[in-house]
């Protein structure tokens, strides 16, 4: 990895280190000493992490959302996304952008999602093919999945699919969500 892409990496998980831990320190403080007002109560936290370390290959994602329940029914939200993948010896990226999302629950376990993400993708081919390519990834995800209290659990669609200049493998995807 070349010195300067990984000062930029390093720059850019510091700072979403930073966001995370005043998330925590402000989810510590006593609600008996701070009364909480309407609007921080119908607010929800939630997101994802992940890590994957094999032979030569790396992969770390931070994604947090933040949801404001409008009643019982409607909620809307935004959150970031943040990804790095490398593969030694055969390409790396860097996947960052940002997310909107609306959630209608006709019944307590049933939610309904529609979500617009747009995602700055730059990635780099190493060995035998090499060179870059940077370009924006928009994607416009309809879903459906049972609730459980705070945890979703379901599938969701990407009408903007396109299987010739994208980041994902499958316009159908899985997915979990867990908000607090």
């Amino acid at each position: 990895m070349k010195k300067n892409t990984l000062q930029i990496l390093t720059k850019r998980l510091t700072f979403l280190f930073f966001i995370a831990i005043s998330f925590t320190i402000s989810a510590q403080e006593n609600p008996e000493m701070t009364p909480k007002s309407e609007f921080w109560k119908k607010v929800q936290f939630g997101g994802g992490l992940g890590l994957g370390f094999g032979s030569g290959y790396t992969n770390i994602s931070v994604s947090p959302t933040a949801i404001y329940n409008i009643n019982s029914y409607v909620a809307l939200g935004t959150g970031v996304q943040y990804s790095f993948l490398k593969q030694k010896g055969f390409f790396s990226s860097n996947i960052y952008g940002a997310s909107f999302i609306a959630l209608f629950n006709p019944i307590e376990e049933i939610q309904l999602s529609t979500e617009v993400e747009q995602l700055r993708v730059n990635r780099t081919f190493e060995g035998l093919f090499s060179g870059s390519e940077n370009f924006w990834n928009t994607g416009l995800f309809v879903g459906a999945g049972y609730r459980m209290d705070n945890v979703t659990i379901g599938a969701r669609y990407n009408l903007f699919f396109k299987t010739d200049n994208g980041v994902y493998g499958d316009a159908f995807m899985p997915f979990v969500r867990v908000f607090f």
